[in-house]
């Protein structure tokens, strides 16, 4: 069989968008076979008197599984278990998640989206996406300070250039002028890229409703203009907002539908929202003006072939544990406990910052979200601050190369918080 022809016929039906034009030399390449797993899905449907598609064991119509597996997880079958999944991820827990962004994001609008596609966690989705869309040589605009594994993804797999844009100056928020002006000079070339990572690691910030109207309008005016933009939204920490001018939707509801010529993709899941770190789910959500369901359509089979190239299909037992829990009594209540668990360590960690004289060698950045704030470390070096905090207090943080501290208030009980930031403060003064 010609694969590459499958592979053409789906680039036929993307090539007058804008979700083709941004496709890499591999995302042109990628497809899903018409072999085993499609085979096997027609069969799981029609095959009456016997199923010999799939490399699985069956008795007695279940899976074969050691009694140690189904001792451990006795609330699922051995199937919820042991059983691939579909490549995509379970139908139910696609459906159950986008039933879950409408419901977060009032203004999205769920005809114009795609379903979401499950992936190994957020990581793999990002780093898909960077497969389908960045070649060697594209540029894909960051800001500075971000997480570090953009660079792995990026530049390192991708082979493509990083421009890492200061988006906290010295003010209270975003820096949207300097924002603006790093993708108006990106978009001279006729595109842009850019991932916008809200709440931000490691600033631990989330744009207010005006700074999402000022992003909003600057893309609009940037596709006008002429030029594709694609946007990723890494919403790993999405819902985690502690203040009240903090928007409380994500950019990707705007961004879905702003325009032919921008393609926003939502990378998201539950790992941070549902505490569930090492599950490994993550969701990719397309979304474009331009785009119909048979444009969405390739695109999901574009992510089925990068999928299916790499770990074949998402951790099964994980995807119906988290259905479980979708659909548990229970979650919503200790949800909000948590929410408010983690919002009393914001709380402690913002009456300290506030309350204690400044530190001229640690800049608090802008942080109203999230799992973490920063320091901007001023005439001394944040790894050697790092080192001492850990060697001498037996406190651990994370260096951002020489000019940033994150420090995760996430995993801080509260009362530990004042001597925390008394020690850190204390440290810095004396380097």
């Amino acid at each position: 069989m010609n694969y590459r022809v499958e592979a053409e016929e789906l680039n036929t039906i993307l090539d007058e968008t804008v979700a083709g034009r941004f496709l890499s030399g591999l995302g042109r390449r990628l497809y899903f076979p018409k072999g085993i797993i499609a085979q096997s899905a027609e069969a799981k449907k029609s095959a009456r008197l016997a199923n010999a598609t799939i490399g699985m064991a069956y008795h007695k119509g279940s899976p074969l599984i050691l009694s140690a597996m189904a001792d451990s997880m006795p609330t699922l079958s051995p199937a919820e278990i042991v059983a691939y999944s579909p490549t995509a991820g379970i139908e139910e827990i696609r459906c159950l998640w986008k039933q879950r962004m409408l419901a977060k994001n009032p203004t999205l609008d769920g005809n114009q989206i795609s379903l979401p596609v499950v992936v190994p966690g957020l990581s793999a989705g990002i780093s898909y996406t960077a497969d389908l869309f960045l070649d060697e040589g594209n540029t894909i605009i960051t800001s500075h300070p971000s997480w570090d594994n953009y660079e792995l993804i990026f530049q390192e797999r991708r082979g493509a250039t990083i421009q890492a844009i200061p988006f906290f100056g010295t003010g209270t928020g975003l820096d949207i002028n300097a924002i603006a002006k790093a993708l108006k000079e990106e978009a001279q070339g006729g595109s842009v890229r850019i991932i916008l990572n809200f709440p931000n690691n490691p600033s631990g910030y989330a744009p207010t409703y005006d700074e999402v109207e000022a992003l909003i309008t600057l893309i609009a005016e940037i596709a006008n203009g002429g030029a594709d933009v694609l946007v990723l939204c890494d919403d790993a920490y999405f819902g985690l907002f502690y203040e009240d001018s903090v928007s409380r939707e994500s950019l990707f509801a705007r961004l879905s539908t702003l325009h032919e010529q921008v393609l926003a993709i939502k990378i998201d899941g539950p790992t941070k929202e549902d505490y569930v770190w090492g599950l490994r789910i993550g969701f990719v959500t397309m979304g474009s003006r331009g785009l119909c369901a048979s444009h969405y359509d390739a695109l999901e089979k574009k992510y089925l072939g990068v999928i299916r190239s790499s770990v074949s299909c998402s951790n099964t037992p994980a995807q119906h544990l988290m259905m479980k829990a979708v659909k548990d009594v229970r979650t919503i209540g200790e949800r909000q406990l948590y929410y408010d668990l983690l919002k009393s360590r914001y709380e402690a960690v913002k009456r300290f910052v506030n309350e204690t004289p400044a530190n001229p060698r640690l800049r608090p950045l802008p942080f109203n979200s999230g799992y973490f704030m920063s320091f901007r470390c001023v005439g001394i070096s944040a790894s050697a601050l790092r080192r001492e905090l850990l060697d001498k207090h037996g406190i651990g943080t994370i260096a951002f190369g020489d000019e940033f501290l994150r420090i995760a208030f996430a995993s801080l009980e509260a009362e530990l918080i004042p001597a925390v930031y008394q020690s850190i403060y204390q440290v810095a003064s004396g380097l």
